[in-house]
């Protein structure tokens, strides 16, 4: 008989509310509404699947959360913290402090081993913490990956997938509190994916919320909720 799955925790206290959030894309012939009116709430432990096809506007709203972009209109509520019109320098610090990023590229560095590209968002993103503290967190977040067997290993020497779990170690090394996945299975077999996709969502489990782009059906299927944007439109 096999064991039971693991039950994430109960969903708790809003992290992310976006309300009558809209984006124009500028520059072109005519300018092109992508996100018109769309409402968001992300909960801490909550799982979110974000479908649509290329071009909906998935990775502008994925951008617009994660303070990367700037929405033209609506409002942002980071917990009960108002921070449409956040000052580039703060939104930065927030960026750092509060989210986690995984992206369908790895964007590891070749010439360093998979702790020390773990280890390179605790410089950028805490300043120089003690040695010892830093590798207690980086041993950590590659065990949580499942690859602390691989700390000293290069990305050359590793699969594809044995990088993107470094790539997702790097993301949840600095305790994010919302984790954004932008099509991070994209570059992956089948098989190596779900277990990607598996890792992501264990992070829930530890009361993170997730947001996860994806083309997938399957790997949607995985999340909480599923949601489809379409012409501007989130639902």
């Amino acid at each position: 008989m096999s064991a039971a799955p693991i039950a994430a925790p109960p969903i708790q206290t809003p992290l992310i509310r976006l309300s009558g959030i809209t984006k124009t894309l500028k520059g072109q012939d005519e300018p092109r509404t992508i996100l018109d009116g769309v409402n968001l709430t992300v909960h801490s432990g909550q799982s979110i699947a974000i479908l649509g096809r290329s071009g909906s506007g998935k990775s502008t709203l994925l951008s617009l959360i994660g303070l990367f972009d700037r929405a033209d209109g609506g409002q942002y509520l980071l917990g009960e913290r108002d921070i449409t019109k956040l000052p580039e320098r703060k939104a930065a610090a927030l960026r750092s402090a509060e989210f986690g990023f995984v992206f369908q590229r790895f964007f590891l560095l070749k010439h360093l081993s998979a702790a020390q590209n773990v280890a390179m968002a605790l410089v950028n993103g805490q300043g120089w913490l003690p040695r010892r503290k830093r590798k207690t967190q980086v041993m950590e977040a590659l065990d949580q990956v499942g690859i602390a067997h691989l700390a000293k290993h290069k990305p050359p020497r590793l699969s594809g997938g044995e990088q993107q779990r470094v790539a997702i170690a790097r993301a949840l090394v600095r305790q994010p509190r919302v984790l954004l996945a932008d099509e991070p299975t994209g570059a992956l077999d089948t098989e190596t994916g779900n277990l990607v996709v598996d890792v992501l969502l264990k992070a829930t489990h530890r009361g993170c919320g997730l947001v996860l782009v994806t083309h997938d059906h399957d790997h949607a299927a995985k999340m909480g909720s599923v949601l489809s944007l379409h012409d501007g439109r989130l639902g």
